[in-house]
């Protein structure tokens, strides 16, 4: 196994640890929302170093094309499903978010069964960055929301601004992505 399919491997692994942490700290532990944040972090780090080190060394494989992407969607349906069950975010956008994401999985499974790896394109790798930034933001503002320390007023309205921001794009450019992938794939789906 080379060392980018290994990253792949441990970003899948950290995310019940983030899990883990982020219940934790509903439960009034600040030290766990910051922990829940820093494992958010350190596993969406890694789907740029396993990128950049993949293309750098031509470590590039079918594992790598197809649990990479996997991996990134396990880690931000993980967060993006426990900031609903928390009524963090809106459900309806978690839903947008996660049909884009099933949608283009079935996609990739047909266009697998026809011998075709459907690579992640840029607005897709837009998708998942702008999500990734999203969720750190989110994550950020309730660690700063639960802090007993006295924050400024600002600094909160600020961070909560550019979460309500990030997460509107993000969605935005999930259902952009997933007409274009529907749009590149139609002829392995048959449509005209």
């Amino acid at each position: 196994m080379n060392l980018p399919n290994f990253l792949t491997i441990i970003r899948m692994a950290l995310v019940p640890v983030f899990i883990v942490f982020f219940y934790m700290g509903q439960d009034g532990g600040q030290i766990y929302l910051i922990l829940a944040l820093v494992v958010f972090v350190i596993a969406a780090g890694t789907d740029a170093v396993d990128g950049y080190i993949a293309r750098k060394y031509n470590l590039i494989t079918n594992f790598g094309k197809l649990m990479d992407p996997l991996a990134d969607k396990v880690l931000t349906t993980a967060a993006f499903i426990v900031l609903v069950d928390v009524h963090i975010i809106p459900a309806w956008m978690v839903i947008v978010i996660l049909a884009r994401e099933f949608i283009i999985t079935g996609l990739r499974g047909v266009a697998a069964s026809e011998g075709v790896v459907i690579e992640a394109g840029l607005s897709g790798k837009l998708k998942t960055v702008f999500q990734m930034v999203a969720i750190g933001f989110i994550l950020l503002n309730v660690a700063m929301l639960s802090n007993t320390v006295n924050l400024s007023i600002l600094s909160v309205v600020i961070v909560s601004s550019l979460s309500n921001i990030l997460l509107w794009v993000a969605v935005i450019l999930t259902v952009y992505s997933g007409v274009e992938y529907l749009w590149k794939g139609r002829k392995l789906l048959n449509l005209k």
